[in-house]
Order: structure tokens, then sequence, then C-alpha cells
């Protein structure tokens, strides 16, 4: 696996291709982009769909992780790591426990945001036994989500993770994680929680999905 200038990688947990309904980039547009910005790993996490993402495993291994952004009965969860696609709209219990079954990472993205149906803090409680990530900085959420996404993942001793949440290459390359080399999902989540998150713009205020 390659590595950046520094010895550690560049990593987009939050993105998405035209395999998502409201996805604009193509996977060599996506594959082309993260090589301009130097990101070493990008997590293609397609709205209720993985079949973008294991084409890109396909056809660019070394910089794919699987991953889907399922929506739930109540928000919407990501599975990194996966090896199959989530239905959709199914408690979210069940489909964490689906994702586990597959050696996958549970990631809450954009938890707290009010703009969209999202968890109540309240019921994130309950389900953090079953999450593994919560993402505290979203380019697309209020700074005010962001920080009470913080405090609740501190609260709960989460790891946390910053994610572009891209869905047009103009998007990507503004925010990522810089982790150490890792070998597999338990891995990965281990070096996760000492990684650094970077933001280089803000994406604004606007509404994504």
């Amino acid at each position: 696996m390659q590595k950046g200038p520094d010895g550690l990688l560049r990593v987009d947990l939050h993105l998405h291709s035209n395999y998502s309904h409201d996805g604009q980039s193509s996977l060599q547009e996506l594959i082309d982009r993260s090589r301009e910005c130097g990101l070493n790993r990008i997590a293609l996490t397609d709205h209720n769909t993985v079949e973008g993402a294991l084409e890109l495993a396909r056809v660019a291994p070394e910089m794919t992780i699987v991953g889907e952004e399922v929506k739930t009965r109540e928000g919407e969860v990501i599975g990194l790591f996966i090896t199959g696609r989530v239905a959709p709209y199914l408690m979210p219990e069940e489909v964490m426990d689906l994702i586990h079954e597959m050696g996958g990472l549970t990631y809450l993205p954009h938890p707290l945001d009010r703009r969209r149906a999202n968890f109540r803090p309240e019921r994130v409680v309950q389900l953090a036994g079953r999450i593994d990530i919560i993402e505290t900085y979203n380019p697309w959420c209020e700074a005010g989500a962001n920080a009470a996404a913080a405090r609740l993942a501190v609260d709960l001793g989460k790891v946390t993770a910053t994610g572009s949440d891209a869905h047009g290459i103009q998007e990507l390359g503004r925010s990522w994680m810089e982790i150490e080399q890792y070998k597999d999902p338990a891995g990965f989540l281990e070096k996760l929680r000492d990684a650094r998150h970077v933001v280089t713009a803000s994406s604004g205020t606007g509404r994504r999905a």
C-alpha cells in the first residue's frame, strides 16, 4: 500500500460516485482526482448500493475501501470494508449487525445534522455498542452539528473521523484522514483512533444526503 510523503496514508472515508442517485463522478474521475489530491485510499459509500465500490475495487484495488451508505428506518449508517450490499430500510441494529457479520466497520455519518433524517442523540447512545466510528466533521453540516457529534463521540469513547461527503470531484480533496499503515479492518479502527483530521477547505452550508 503506497504511503504519502510523510509516511501516513491519506484516506477519505465518505464519498459518492454516479452509482449514487445524487452522485456526479464516474469511477475513473474519482481515481484520477484522488491521485491528483494525493489520496491513498478512498471509501466509496454510495447510497444503498455497493455496486460501484465493488467495481472500483476491481479496477483500483490498492485505492479502494468498499463501502455503502445505507438508509435505515431511522438514520443512515455507512458500512466500511464490506463484501456485499446491505439492503435499505431495515432497523439500524439489523444493518449494523449485517455489516459486522461481513467483517466490516460501522460508521455513523453526519449523525446530528438537523436538516436530515438522522438519529436522535439518545438513540445513538442506545446503538453505541454497535457503532465503531462517528463522523465528527462533514463539510455539509453546520458547525454546531459537527461540534455536537464530536462531544457525543467523546462521551461514548468512540473513534472519530472526518469525511468529505463528496458528490462530485470538485469536492474531493478538501478533507481527509491521515492514518498509519494497517493490515485489516480491526487494525484500521485501531489506527484511526490516533489519526490526524485534515480540513483544507469548507464546502459551505449546502445540503447533501
